[in-house]
């Protein structure tokens, strides 16, 4: 049966119903207001920024000694544009929302400001790559599975959410808004991955499988620190004020010091929580006081009950790391 057309004549209504709803006090639209950073433009922006990390790994193939320098300074000379342009566009955002200036006031002032933070931010391009070539490492030195490092760099979930949050991280230490939250969000649409760009995370980290794994804001991992899926690094409460609002700033998420191995869906939360250095935590547990440098943390054993006899050659194997 074709279409009622008659039925559009009521679209007119419905729009003017939804309009109508576009009020003063609507804290859910953006309207006459100066433009807001552009969300696929700073998914450009990290991809350009893989591109350079990786070079050869990405979209662009043929690269060799005597074409790189050329695409290089190609991606720098745009990612120099887009990074000054989106981050203008934050700052002043930020300043709206927070300071209450005038729409779209000193509109160059904040693109300058943007040229400035996005140039400091590519000279450290170098340390990221030097950084981010530990994490690497960590994973061809962590998992038996991997062939080379060219395979974690292809198909790693841990290190594509690692690579999205050392730049969203850099960003933010830089003091841009908005852009780094929009980073690690695409990174954690993109991986399962949810690594929030202002947790503090050394170098040499391994998410290995990655699915489902939360680490929060104010987190603090040290260096050498494995980690599996389903593991969380959470907050316990969140405080609030004597008006009842939320008090933002406080460290909220644990700390995990050097070489420490937390096995799959283990639950670690609390801003006072410290997981000691070369310490091990085991599946599934859940902890919210410290735990002493050297230690094991696991659940007592299990006891299965099983129906009928099973062979010995059919009984599971004692070792349950993946």
């Amino acid at each position: 049966m074709a279409s009622d057309f008659r039925l559009k004549e009521k679209l007119p209504t419905l729009v003017s119903s939804i309009v109508g709803t576009y009020t003063a006090d609507d804290r859910i639209n953006h309207l006459g207001h100066c433009p807001l950073p552009k969300y696929d433009s700073v998914v450009a922006i990290v991809e350009d920024l893989t591109d350079i990390l990786y070079p050869g790994f990405r979209r662009r193939e043929g690269l060799h000694i005597g074409n790189v320098t050329y695409h290089v300074g190609n991606l720098i000379d745009s990612l120099h544009d887009s990074l000054t342009t989106q981050i203008g566009r934050a700052l002043h955002h930020d300043d709206r929302v927070h300071n209450r200036s005038s729409d779209c006031e000193n509109q160059l002032d904040y693109e300058a400001k943007g040229q400035a933070i996005a140039i400091r931010f590519l000279e450290q391009i170098p340390r990221l790559r030097r950084l981010l070539a530990t994490d690497v490492e960590a994973a061809y030195d962590g998992d038996p599975a991997v062939s080379s490092r060219d395979e974690i760099i292809f198909c790693y979930p841990g290190l594509e959410a690692i690579t999205i949050y050392r730049i969203a991280h850099e960003l933010r230490r830089l003091g841009v808004p908005f852009i780094p939250r929009m980073m690690t969000e695409w990174g954690h649409k993109q991986t399962g991955i949810d690594l929030h760009p202002g947790a503090q995370v050394g170098e040499y980290f391994f998410i290995d499988h990655g699915t489902g794994v939360v680490i929060g804001e104010t987190c603090e991992i040290g260096s050498n620190v494995k980690i599996y899926q389903g593991v969380t690094l959470g907050a316990i409460s969140f405080p609030t004020d004597p008006d009842g609002q939320l008090i933002r700033g406080q460290k909220r998420h644990p700390t995990i010091e050097d070489r420490v191995v937390i096995y799959a869906n283990a639950t670690i939360l609390g801003g006072r929580t410290v997981v000691g250095h070369d310490s091990v935590v085991g599946s599934s547990v859940w902890i919210t006081s410290a735990v002493a440098p050297h230690t094991t943390v696991t659940l007592e054993k299990p006891n299965l009950r099983v129906r009928g006899g099973v062979p010995d050659d059919l009984k599971p194997e004692t070792n349950y790391q993946i």
